[in-house]
């Protein structure tokens, strides 16, 4: 498991700490603030008169900020009590689309790029009081533009560059598309993190009968692109196989932003009889996904588990269960930092990998300006888990 060990008391904290939530992240916001007030309430007490540990012990570390907005749709960040001299932590998910405001009496849902601006408020409403401002966005806005090709905007970068500008020191991000996007700000912290204990962990809690050898478990990497590195470095750390699908698309036409794939074709060893794991960093509208599913049950796969950072289900979630259903898709993995409908918790298929406790252990380190390398590389925890769980499932 993940632990928080003893403080190494060579640092001190850079500055009493502080977390925003922004709107439409409070709910992953209350969990990392559990996670930190227990931790520092049970060592609080070695430190009492310190003045270098002002602020290290307290009853919650989220600060009470908002983003009212006006009738006409303009909105404005209010921080409501002192951030001076604080290491602020600001947690946003820019793909809730859950939340409404009203324009002129119409109700709009609030897209990744309200949710950006209403992170620059906050970042604004600090006024350059705060010590250090590092911003915790799992989803990288803008991450899937994150590549200029001819005559097109270049988002991501263009976003990173104004965080920057704003006085932002370290951005924290899960799985990003392209993480060479972070050469746009190379003055400045950038750290991907990858959950992939979490998802083993996960995997081997809800599905003991699952045997993490060669002759019974391969890894499926969906395309050639971003998901191979993913998949080699899943099927290594485990010692299994790895397959890939490549994807041939139809260059001529574009639908719905992106060119129509015409076929997956299938690289790797045979997967018959196996249990195969297909690990990505979103499921979008999840075709892929299915499409990709088919082929390996095609090829008589035993069962197929779906493992993605980010679940964004655009097109709903009738054809997951129709595949539960008919036995193609046995479980579906995504995580937390970013915004689940209850119909997605309800499903029988369906498993939460909860990255909270991740996300406080990055926090706590890096108020300490404690190296977070055995975080951006969990090889040993992955070794330790497998170790055990083959202790005990033989």
């Amino acid at each position: 498991m993940l632990r928080r060990k003893e403080r190494n008391l060579e640092n001190i904290p850079v500055g009493a700490l502080g977390l925003i939530p922004v709107r439409g992240c409070e709910g992953l916001g209350d969990k990392v603030n559990d996670y930190l007030v227990k931790w520092r309430k049970e060592s609080g007490s070695e430190h009492k008169g310190d003045v270098a540990f002002t602020g290290y012990d307290r009853d919650t570390f989220i600060i009470d900020a908002d983003v009212p907005r006006f009738g006409s749709g303009e909105a404005k960040g209010i921080i409501k009590e002192s951030v001076r001299g604080k290491d602020l932590y600001l947690m946003v998910d820019v793909c809730n689309y859950s939340l409404t405001y009203s324009l002129t009496g119409n109700t709009n849902h609030m897209s990744p790029d309200d949710h950006f601006q209403n992170l620059k408020r906050i970042i604004a409403a600090v006024g350059g009081k705060g010590r250090r401002i590092n911003v915790i966005m799992p989803f990288l806005y803008e991450g899937r533009q994150h590549r200029r090709k001819k005559r097109e905007s270049h988002d991501c970068a263009l976003a990173l560059r104004e965080l920057s500008d704003m006085g932002v020191s370290n951005i924290i991000t899960f799985d990003a598309h392209d993480p060479r996007v972070q050469n746009s700000i190379p003055l400045n912290g950038f750290d991907n993190f990858f959950p992939t204990y979490q998802f083993l962990k996960a995997l081997i809690k809800s599905v003991p009968d699952l045997r993490v050898d060669n002759d019974h478990l391969m890894i499926i990497s969906p395309d050639d692109e971003g998901a191979m590195s993913r998949a080699v470095y899943f099927s290594n750390i485990l010692g299994v196989d790895m397959g890939m699908f490549y994807k041939r698309r139809d260059y001529s036409t574009v639908v719905n932003g992106k060119n129509p794939i015409v076929a997956h074709e299938f690289l790797g060893d045979s997967v018959e009889g196996k249990d195969v794991i297909i690990i990505d960093d979103m499921i979008s509208s999840g075709d892929s996904i299915i499409e990709v599913a088919t082929e390996l049950k095609r090829r008589k796969a035993k069962r197929i588990f779906a493992a993605a950072t980010f679940g964004l289900f655009t097109n709903g979630l009738k054809q997951f269960d129709e595949y539960y259903e008919q036995g193609l898709i046995s479980k579906v993995l995504t995580t937390n930092v970013i915004y689940q409908t209850p119909d997605l918790l309800s499903r029988p298929y369906y498993i939460n990998v909860d990255l909270s406790k991740y996300i406080a252990l990055m926090i706590d380190k890096l108020n300490y300006d404690h190296s977070i390398s055995e975080l951006l590389d969990p090889n040993a925890k992955i070794q330790n888990a497998l170790t055990y769980y083959r202790k005990y499932h033989k």
